[in-house]
């Protein structure tokens, strides 16, 4: 009779609750973050027929059964790795591990080079303008090199705060929201108090003294216009606002984004906490973004801003024949202070603005290591990688198996090698096909668990006589996989990443299949060294 066991009993993880629900909102919060990843996505959604407003509006509605499900999912199971451990222990762990690996940490390598593109769009250009170093800001905000290097100091600045733990994070995040929110006020109060016919005067002045460009507004009229700038700020059918969601999901798709970090939230097997954490982040975020989008229609017109982004993004792309005068993005906050003449003010609203970044960067990784941690905590990666800081409680080998292929991968989107620098939405895609079987397993845990779900704080909740855990993951499942076939079909010709786009299908295969092969390699080494992974996913995590 072999001494070797059939099964690996697991054993504390040595991770700690030490955030709050409060914690958990900032962090939801900030993850649909409207000065980063909100103005990155909208000022690239310029040739749309569907209302920015309206699609806010309607994509804010259309994730609610997104949050249903992950609250729910929460309370039942709050463990560290959400989506892995929930889809391994309902749907299987195959399917679990390549889903969830692919979509919640290899795809996160394809997020490193956006991060750094919005750092420097969003701090460094502006700053180094506003303070004089023109030419800096101009090689800044067009160099490949700058961007590869500005990933390489965002990695080791978010790598850093990760690093000092859960509770440190708190509160860095914290002091960010408060800044970052204040500065926000004071943009949103310029915007409106602005004199739309003093713009293009403002808009010429400050473009010249920040870029050295004479006459921007005219330039940037005409080669917006001709670069095919449409998308509105109301109206449109409701086929031209539902196309616009795909565009919008790049924003909005994550108030569930601190999913996987709830083993360490204390009272996280509260529902309604959960679920009011994470849907006030998104209702916040969406008012926050409509409002500012009032201020900037107040301030200088939205179909000018849609100009200065369609001018900015087609040129970048390589899409309009028509050169953009523009050296840097169109910021609104940057284009809010163009009329201030004090230096020292828009110097201070600015750094103020840059907490939006500082305060969210850290959710390029943070999430990812606990499903790279739960994995390997079953098993299904060398142990090292679950290995945990005795002092921070953090899991630090996991953080560097983000970091380093984040930087490689940031090198090819940088100089474009293969066209990498189209496949800005397959951040996106990729994501939503794993939130897509999280659903799918909400839908069918109350009849494939039912111990579990009897259990648990969801089964005092119904729709009728359905489970409101079905309904919703049903509902959710239906919305992703909308988006999901207009991004892999694309039958308008809108997103650049369907079958068509060979960079996108062969990047996307490679990571699925990166995945499957660890999965199979790691199985049966465990099964030749007596553990059996099965049995292991038929147990619930311990904390």
């Amino acid at each position: 009779m072999s001494d070797k066991p059939d099964i690996f009993l697991r054993k504390a993880t040595g991770l700690v609750r030490s955030w709050s629900v409060g914690d958990a909102f900032i962090y939801a919060f900030f993850s649909i973050n409207i000065i980063t990843l909100g103005l990155y996505t909208m000022s690239q959604a310029y040739a749309f027929v569907g209302g920015m407003i309206p699609g806010l509006l309607l994509g804010a509605v259309l994730v609610i059964p997104e949050i249903v499900v992950y609250a729910g999912l929460i309370s039942a199971m709050p463990r560290a790795g959400g989506d892995y451990v929930w889809q391994s222990r309902v749907l299987g762990g195959g399917i679990a591990y390549v889903l969830s690996m692919t979509g919640w940490c290899f795809i996160l390598w394809l997020w490193t080079p956006l991060y750094a593109d919005m750092l420097r769009h969003i701090v460094l250009v502006p700053i180094s303008a506003v303070l004089g170093f023109k030419d800096f800001a101009i090689a800044v905000a067009g160099s490949p090199l700058a961007l590869f290097l500005v990933s390489l100091f965002m990695c080791v600045f978010v790598s850093l705060i990760i690093a000092w733990g859960m509770k440190a994070y708190a509160k860095v995040q914290k002091t960010c929201f408060w800044l970052g929110n204040a500065g926000l006020a004071v943009v949103v109060i310029l915007l409106f108090a602005q004199d739309k016919g003093a713009f293009p005067a403002a808009f010429n002045n400050g473009m010249d003294s920040l870029f050295g460009v004479k006459d921007a507004y005219n330039a940037v009229s005409a080669s917006g216009s001709a670069a095919g700038a449409a998308t509105p700020l109301w109206g449109g059918t409701l086929k031209g606002i539902m196309l616009l969601l795909p565009y919008l999901a790049f924003f909005n798709l994550w108030p569930n984004w601190g999913a996987t970090l709830y083993g360490e939230v204390k009272g996280a097997q509260d529902f309604k906490k959960n679920f009011w954490g994470m849907a006030s982040a998104l209702i916040v975020a969406t008012a926050l973004a409509i409002i500012l989008l009032l201020g900037v229609d107040k301030a200088m017109g939205f179909d000018f801003y849609m100009n200065a982004n369609a001018s900015y993004w087609a040129s970048r792309w390589g899409l309009s024949q028509t050169p953009t005068v523009l050296a840097a993005w169109p910021y609104p906050a940057l284009l809010a202070l163009l009329a201030t003449p004090s230096t020292l003010v828009r110097l201070l609203v600015l750094v103020a603005m840059s907490a939006w970044f500082f305060g969210w960067c850290g959710s390029i990784f943070l999430s990812s290591t606990r499903i790279l941690f739960s994995a390997s905590f079953d098993r299904l990666l060398p142990e090292a990688i679950a290995k945990v800081s005795p002092r921070t409680r953090t899991p630090i080998n996991a953080l560097l198996v983000m970091v380093i292929p984040g930087l490689l991968v940031s090198a090819l989107y940088a100089w474009n090698v293969l066209g990498f620098s189209s496949l800005t939405l397959v951040s996106t895609l990729v994501i939503a096909i794993t939130f897509l079987g999280t659903s799918i397993a909400a839908t069918v845990l109350p009849f494939a668990k039912k111990d579990l779900y009897a259990a648990s704080p969801l089964a005092r909740f119904h729709l009728g006589k359905l489970p409101l855990i079905s309904v919703a993951g049903g509902l959710c499942s239906a919305f992703l996989l909308f988006l999901i076939y207009e991004w892999l079909v694309d039958p308008e010709g809108l997103y650049g990443i369907s079958y068509k786009n060979t960079t996108s299908v062969v990047f996307m295969l490679v990571l699925y299949s990166l995945a499957l092969l660890l999965f199979v390699g790691m199985r049966a080494w465990r099964r030749r060294a007596g553990i059996d992974v099965d049995k292991i996913y038929g147990e619930i995590p311990v904390e």
